[in-house]
């Protein structure tokens, strides 16, 4: 599902990540720990083709089969919407908007129309046991409850990959372990692939795989 060959990355004159290897296989829930400041979410970002890596003759990137490398701007950001969901540690839900709204994006800019994604998103959020709080605006959701509205915006394209950067960084330990086995219940019901960033090592112990990062490189290879 994703190959990932000489991947390098510098901010300035300061290099993040020296030439990183990885391969996922479809369905694959991987988990990616580290100090901070090893390279983890620059290398999530790139992955998700939020970022570019440094040019590099040697390097490439596939998701899916496409080379995402060589795609144009516009052709990355329909990939994207289209492929890629991600969940994101403080959640980034727009305040103005209710929970079926904040879904609904993604599939809005995939130009669906109003009443489709308004259904698929309503069949998230009921799968994720939120019907009662279709309505309501994030500053109404508990954090746990902001997470699963996250998480069902993340699935509405049905993308192949999702990516999660800390995704149990801002919950309580209880609404972690949640969220925990809602990851292994949706890779069971929807086949997606997981990369996870985490400090959180019972979120860590239940990827198939969990790699570690260190002054941007893996401490251990496949």
């Amino acid at each position: 599902m994703i190959e990932a060959k000489n991947i390098y990355k510098s901010y300035d004159t300061v290099p993040v990540l020296k030439g990183v290897d990885l391969t996922i296989k479809e369905s694959e829930i991987v988990s990616v720990v580290g100090s901070s400041g090893a390279g983890k979410t620059t290398l999530l970002h790139i992955l998700g083709t939020l970022e570019k890596p440094d040019r590099n003759k040697q390097s490439s990137l596939y998701i899916d089969g496409t080379n995402v490398m060589g795609l144009n701007p516009r052709q990355l950001s329909h990939f994207r919407n289209q492929s890629l969901g991600f969940i994101f540690q403080f959640h980034q839900l727009l305040p103005e908007f209710t929970a079926l709204e904040n879904v609904c994006i993604p599939a809005f800019i995939n130009k669906k129309s109003k009443a489709v994604a308004e259904k698929r998103a309503q069949e998230l959020l009921e799968y994720l046991d939120l019907a009662d709080r279709l309505h309501h605006k994030p500053n109404e959701l508990s954090g746990g409850e902001q997470q699963r509205v996250a998480v069902a915006r993340s699935l509405i394209n049905d993308p192949k990959v999702i990516f999660a950067d800390e995704p149990t960084g801002n919950l309580d330990s209880s609404t972690a372990a949640n969220l925990h086995e809602l990851i292994l219940e949706l890779r069971k019901n929807f086949n997606q692939t997981f990369v996870i960033v985490t400090h959180n090592k019972e979120l860590a112990s239940l990827a198939d795989r969990t790699l570690t990062m260190s002054d941007g490189r893996f401490l251990a290879h496949e």
